[in-house]
């Protein structure tokens, strides 16, 4: 029987594999992939829900309502962005108090300064260690269940260098957090270095980020090396991106769908993947 939490996925030595999610609806089809895991990125909701980039404009509560849309839709496991924690530590406590009422399985932490950006652009900035320690004590203070797990991040290998950012995980983890993540690794050479640091001490988290400063490589090759959860956070958002360019595109010079139809769904097969009939049979028990 395969374990229900996302802590006890982690513990059984599996390698989780999340995919990106950004709504209720591509939460949906990741779910129906059969996927242990999912993630919600702040890149994510700011690429679809502001069309803008991942440069700190997102905020807490557009985070938290659509945490809450996608777990109430699926029971998949969601691993959520909480950014800097959207401020000081007593601002983190909220972020994780809201975020666990919203049904986060794991809160991801990170130690940048202000404005954040994107792990893979430059020009990011980490604030001290002993200000990042506080913030993830205040979080795990404030959680109510020990099932919903925190996850520190550094972003200092961009900023202080990789032994630097290896030491601040290590202080991190220290704290007694539930996983870490050395975000924006360069090289097969220093992911072998961080999972060498970490290796049965925390589960470590793998980011690919597709034309991202982090080779791209598959679960398996990530598990072997020794990560325990790897996350694809900005591929879905990209693919859409791909595919509505040129669904777009088609629809203004033909005038019609019609190139498209072996390409898309149509009324009825997208009604049955979002359960329009057993919702209308549901509603006919009240009648």
């Amino acid at each position: 029987m395969m374990p229900d939490t996302l802590k006890q996925k982690i513990n059984s030595g599996q390698c989780v594999l999340a995919p990106g999610i950004y709504d209720a609806f591509s939460a949906l089809i990741a779910e129906q992939a059969g996927f242990d895991a999912l993630y919600l990125s702040g890149a994510s909701i700011a690429y679809t829900r502001l069309g803008r980039s991942d440069v700190g404009l997102t905020t807490y509560s557009e985070v938290e309502q659509t945490l809450a849309r996608i777990t109430e839709r699926v029971r998949t496991p969601v691993i959520v962005d909480g950014d800097t924690g959207f401020g000081n530590a007593l601002n983190t406590q909220r972020t994780v108090r809201g975020f666990e009422r919203a049904g986060a399985a794991m809160i991801q932490l990170e130690d940048q300064g202000f404005p954040k950006r994107c792990g893979h652009l430059a020009g990011k900035t980490v604030v001290p260690v002993g200000e990042m320690r506080g913030k993830l004590r205040a979080a795990l203070d404030a959680r109510h269940s020990a099932d919903t797990l925190i996850l520190a991040r550094t972003d200092a290998v961009a900023v202080e260098g990789l032994e630097a950012a290896l030491d601040r995980a290590e202080q991190y983890r220290e704290c007694g957090v539930d996983a870490v993540f050395v975000e924006a690794l360069r090289t097969d050479e220093q992911m072998e270095a961080a999972c060498r640091r970490f290796r049965g001490k925390v589960p470590l988290l793998a980011n690919m980020v597709e034309g991202g400063l982090t080779p791209v490589k598959s679960a398996a090759e990530l598990g072997a090396k020794g990560f325990s959860i790897v996350i694809f956070p900005g591929g879905t958002a990209r693919a859409v991106s791909f595919m509505l360019q040129r669904y777009y595109g088609s629809l203004r010079e033909h005038g019609s769908t019609a190139p498209w139809r072996d390409a898309m769904l149509d009324f009825d097969q997208l009604n049955a993947l979002i359960g329009t009939p057993e919702l209308l049979e549901q509603g006919r028990k009240y009648e």
